[in-house]
């Protein structure tokens, strides 16, 4: 592992992230995504600086690894949640911890940030391997479920 440096992504890693967020949901939802949407919304956080940002996990400069950051203002707790989306780790390096050095460096970083209260994410219901690695590295499921509306 100790050959994986994490770092915060530059535009310059945006075609790598989008072949990841292609991959991720064809694994895990048999969905093409419209390439029309999935570039310029990539493309969008790594330009704009307040949607959020991505952490990429790199070997020998190829990324083998990314995350996306955003955020959630919490008027209970005048804080942040900061929630971990669209993780995806290339699957000659799963279970070689790469995902823990990513997260690892999300709780650092929002521990450090002063104005955040914790860390979220959601994972599908099915998806037992990814539910154990996140009680492994100390989340824990809370009373709240998951509704949306889309458009």
């Amino acid at each position: 592992m100790s050959n994986i440096n994490i770092r915060v992504s530059t535009i310059n890693d945006a075609e790598t992230i989008i072949r990841f967020q292609n991959e991720m949901a064809m694994e895990t939802e048999k969905k093409t995504l419209n390439e029309e949407l999935i570039k310029p919304g990539v493309k969008s956080v790594l330009t704009s600086g307040n949607k959020g940002f991505y952490l990429v996990a790199e070997v020998d400069k190829s990324i083998v690894g990314s995350l996306l950051i955003t955020y959630e203002w919490s008027d209970w707790r005048n804080a942040w949640y900061w929630w971990i989306q669209s993780v995806y780790v290339e699957k000659n390096w799963r279970r070689k911890g790469v995902y823990s050095l990513l997260h690892n460096e999300v709780i650092s970083r929002c521990k450090k940030s002063k104005e955040s209260c914790g860390v979220r994410l959601y994972v599908d219901k099915e998806n037992k391997i990814a539910q154990k690695v996140y009680r492994e590295l100390g989340m824990f499921e809370n009373n709240y479920l998951l509704y949306e509306t889309n458009f």
